[in-house]
């Protein structure tokens, strides 16, 4: 069974959306995985951050795991949806992609002991 493995929030300012939160809820962050661009909040089930973007969308963008970003991704083109070129990180490879109808979400594939 396939199901939500990760998610971002998408926030202009990662040193607000951090205090925020963190205040909120009690986050901490996992500052190995963080950057200037990205704060992952740690021990979080499933994994979520914060993504930096110029403008906030008012939605989550939700990562589904999978065994295999490339070949989910070529499905994903087999199905009639388009998916942009995988990339790594420290918590694994990622691509987004979009379904037959142009509804964005990414797949993610946890790196090794994740």
């Amino acid at each position: 069974m396939i199901q939500p493995g990760y998610f971002t929030l998408d926030t202009p300012d990662i040193a607000k959306a951090r205090a925020f939160y963190g205040a909120l809820f009690g986050w901490t962050f996992d500052e190995a995985s963080s950057s200037p661009t990205y704060a992952h909040v740690a021990d979080s089930t499933p994994a979520f951050g914060f993504t930096k973007v110029e403008r906030a969308r008012d939605f989550t963008h939700l990562y589904f795991r999978v065994d295999d970003v490339d070949a989910a991704c070529a499905r994903v083109g087999e199905l009639g949806g388009k998916a942009a070129m995988p990339s790594d990180s420290a918590s694994g490879r990622s691509a987004v992609v979009c379904d037959d109808q142009g509804v964005s979400f990414s797949l993610w594939q946890p790196a090794a002991g994740l």
